[in-house]
């Protein structure tokens, strides 16, 4: 029996072969800011990285995670919905965003009513879909195991299901086979011949 992968670190690695320094890049839910940091980490120096978070207190933590002046300058932070992307993101960025990453559900140690949603994740999906470069990755681990997860997590899937297959490749990776409630990833790659 093939045990529990962490999807996160699935993502970290398939975005990571991906972002150069220079390479601009989205955290959809910069949460903890775990992976504000690690993109930050890829794309310094030259390039940038937008976080978007509707808890304030997310973005404050993830903002005191930055510590060097260098990964610092590369940041800047939406106190808004990630649904907001194609809004927030400058024109000139629109098309060349090599990574979008997504991890849904509650910020952990924080009010677990506060949750991504089907509804505003879908429309953040879709706005990421049209700012990602040729060759860029949107990685997206949803948590099926929580109230409302298992709905917004079978969304994802059928939104994923629902594009062009000439224009984007979809992978799934199940945290642990033959479990309903496992947390999955799904990688959407764009097409590098577009």
């Amino acid at each position: 029996m093939r045990e529990r992968i962490s999807l996160v670190d699935k993502a970290h690695e398939l975005i990571g072969a991906r972002l150069r320094p220079g390479a601009l890049a989205i955290d959809a839910t910069v949460g903890n800011g775990h992976d504000t940091l690690f993109l930050l980490r890829q794309v310094a120096p030259g390039g940038r990285v937008y976080g978007f978070d509707i808890q304030r207190s997310a973005l404050e933590s993830a903002a005191a995670k930055v510590k060097e002046p260098a990964l610092r300058a590369c940041l800047t932070l939406f106190h808004d919905s990630h649904a907001g992307l194609l809004e927030r993101i400058p024109k000139a960025d629109h098309g060349a965003i090599a990574a979008v990453m997504f991890n849904l559900g509650y910020l952990p140690g924080s009010d677990k009513a506060v949750m991504t949603r089907a509804d505003s994740t879908l429309a953040a999906l879709t706005a990421a879909s049209r700012l990602l470069s040729p060759g860029g990755i949107i990685t997206i681990v949803a948590y099926p195991g929580h109230p409302g997860g298992a709905q917004e997590t079978d969304q994802v899937g059928h939104w994923c299901e629902a594009l062009d297959p000439e224009r984007f490749k979809v992978e799934r990776i199940d945290a642990k086979a033959n479990d309903p409630a496992a947390p999955r990833l799904f990688a959407v790659t764009r097409n590098s011949a577009e």
